[in-house]
């Protein structure tokens, strides 16, 4: 790991939405050799206890009280219909000179609605770290999830440089690789390598009536992995992004009637073609 703890005040960190990501976010801070306290909240005080007895949190509240006040960093881990909320919220607990950050897979509407965070006494940062697993709750919480990944970082254009700074050593600090860009652009990118692949596993589990249940291979249940995500989840996340995701869906919807229109004519070399190109794309991913 290239990143240190050294630029964060390690009087606290708070994780707003202790899930599989801010669960996994304690657990490769604790790892990481970070001091100070990590603080969890959220709705539920039952399961905020319980990720506490497993060692992920050094304290907990239900709501954004005096504890925000001692944070130098916040993590905001909800869902991406509630980001913005929950960013306003902790923004008004918090004490002059801390960053807000999240770990929403949707960044145009969330970094639109918050940009007078950005040279605030309190300052928001958008992220968006490229882990994640079809599992949900903190249990799962993988302190290895983050390392040698992918995290986006949407700055503002007048986000002050040193605290861009001290988010992307966060990240760095936890085995993270970080890439900046625009907000319509990490959208443009998610819709095509996130939100689309799973609008489609979704479709093609929506073909597993219950007679083919009992004859399903490695290849439908490879295919349609990521379709066993949290719903209501991924729900919010269309439709933060439908806007590019439509578009991207229009395209894949082409590709499908290519592909449809060879099977059904019985064209061999135009389904040999496709059939190459798309294994030519998909080999030359980097693992």
């Amino acid at each position: 790991m290239t990143g240190t703890f050294a630029q964060l005040d390690e009087s606290g960190i708070g994780i707003v939405g202790v899930g599989l990501i801010g669960g996994s976010i304690a657990a490769a801070l604790k790892k990481s050799g970070y001091s100070g306290k990590i603080v969890g909240f959220g709705r539920n005080a039952e399961r905020l206890r319980k990720a506490q007895s497993l060692g992920l949190l050094s304290d907990f509240s239900t709501a954004p009280d005096s504890k925000v006040d001692e944070l130098s960093l916040i993590v905001v881990c909800t869902p991406v219909d509630r980001i913005v909320e929950d960013v306003q919220a902790y923004a008004d607990a918090a004490s002059a000179g801390t960053i807000i950050t999240d770990a929403g897979s949707v960044k145009g509407a969330i970094c639109d609605q918050l940009q007078h965070f950005a040279d605030a006494d309190v300052t928001f940062i958008g992220s968006h770290p490229l882990a994640g697993s079809e599992k949900n709750g903190f249990e799962y919480a993988d302190p290895e999830l983050y390392h040698d990944r992918l995290c986006f970082l949407t700055p503002y254009e007048n986000t002050p440089s040193e605290k861009l700074a001290r988010i992307e050593n966060f990240w760095s600090a936890i085995g993270m690789k970080l890439h900046r860009v625009s907000p319509d652009e990490h959208d443009r990118l998610m819709s095509v390598t996130s939100h689309a692949p799973h609008v489609i596993a979704a479709g093609v589990s929506l073909l597993l009536e219950d007679e083919y249940k009992p004859f399903t291979g490695s290849g439908f249940q490879d295919t349609t992995r990521i379709a066993s995500g949290d719903p209501t989840l991924w729900r919010a996340i269309v439709m933060q992004n439908r806007q590019q995701l439509s578009e991207t869906l229009k395209k894949f919807s082409q590709i499908m009637q290519d592909l449809s229109q060879a099977v059904e004519e019985g064209d061999h070399q135009k389904l040999e073609q496709l059939l190459e190109l798309a294994k030519t794309h998909r080999d030359s991913l980097v693992s």
